[in-house]
């Protein structure tokens, strides 16, 4: 479908200009623009006009988030609570531009709940949310759902080719891609797939030269790094190497010296333009348990809290000259205060 075979999205204006219009529209007014027209439909769901906002740059990047719901124990007025609530999980987005927050509506599948220590990822305005383990039987699950910003839906991917947990996972270039973890017996893994959301076909990569069970991954311009983790006989013992993936040759290399031995590094750390590790655990005084960061353009939120049962706070990182950082903290609304477990950057 080409974009400019629309003719007069908006009556009494030229197809280009009607197309700027709606290239300028706020990502939160498409819900309502879809119910407009069959021409509008058409396009504000194409891929065509995704990319066309992209290239002139009307997307914004928001933070997706895996994080727990704030509840309350479920008993009569007056009554003491006995027991506290086990959490559930939802799917948070915040808008660093507009400082707003909001609700991914459920997945279909799990109307109580994410599956715990699921992973998120994003690929072309599109949110790839992926194993993890069942709330009631802590089963490891293969599940995969994608859902797009587009129509506000969600869709059943193809299963994962193997149930993994604590895996590292970035995308980049169309593609998911995930390595490491470790399998059904605990055994950590070394190999490494990619998932493309639009073929909705899963296809094996080269296995990494080292087992890395509890890695973290993240995407530094070409390159998909899986950063520290252990082996099945090290159990506990954060490697201070990295794996890097090269998009382009589709080969690994591996770099030494890169993280803290013996620091876990899941949710907490990142990769620096200078190829440097970055520790978001320990920044502030008010970061030091459940400590998450998650890249939003050339912002960073970061969560955690200074001690266990301590209020979660909420930080925006920019990045100034020279490699310094500004931490700011940030007010939250109450029904998003929760714990952040993880997240991705979704560009919308």
């Amino acid at each position: 479908m080409e974009i400019f075979e629309f003719i007069e999205l908006i009556p009494g204006l030229p197809s280009d200009l009607g197309l700027e219009c709606l290239t300028r529209l706020p990502h939160s007014a498409h819900r309502v623009a879809l119910r407009v027209c069959s021409q509008w439909w058409r396009l504000l769901q194409s891929d065509e006009f995704y990319y066309h906002r992209k290239k002139t740059g009307h997307t914004r990047r928001v933070s997706c988030l895996v994080q727990a719901h704030q509840q309350q124990p479920n008993h009569e007025e007056g009554e003491k609570p006995t027991g506290s609530v086990s959490p559930s999980f939802g799917i948070t987005v915040f808008d660093p531009e507009s400082m707003s927050w909001d609700r991914v509506d459920p997945v279909p599948e799990s109307p109580f709940g994410l599956p715990l220590f699921c992973q998120l990822a994003s690929c072309d305005g599109e949110l790839v949310l992926m194993g993890g383990w069942d709330p009631a039987s802590y089963e490891p699950l293969t599940a995969v759902f994608v859902y797009d910003f587009r129509t506000s839906r969600w869709r059943r991917g193809r299963d994962m080719p193997a149930k993994m947990s604590f895996f590292a996972v970035g995308s980049g270039h169309g593609r998911v891609y995930v390595a490491g973890g470790h399998d059904e017996n605990k055994n950590a893994l070394r190999t490494a797939w990619a998932y493309d959301p639009r073929s909705d076909e899963w296809s094996g990569l080269a296995p990494m030269s080292r087992e890395r069970d509890e890695c973290e991954g993240t995407v530094v311009g070409d390159e998909f790094w899986v950063v520290s983790g252990y082996a099945t006989e090290s159990q506990g013992m954060f490697d201070e190497s990295v794996e890097v993936f090269d998009f382009g040759s589709g080969k690994w290399r591996l770099v030494d010296g890169v993280w803290e031995p013996g620091r876990c590094p899941r949710s907490c750390a990142g990769i620096g333009k200078d190829g440097k590790a970055v520790n978001w655990s320990g920044v502030d005084p008010g970061l030091r348990v459940g400590v998450c960061g998650v890249v939003i353009g050339s912002r960073t939120l970061v969560t955690g809290s200074e001690y266990e049962g301590a209020q979660h706070g909420f930080y925006l990182v920019e990045m100034e000259e020279g490699y310094k950082r500004k931490l700011r903290r940030i007010s939250v609304p109450d029904d998003f205060s929760g714990f952040v477990q993880s997240g991705c950057c979704v560009e919308i």
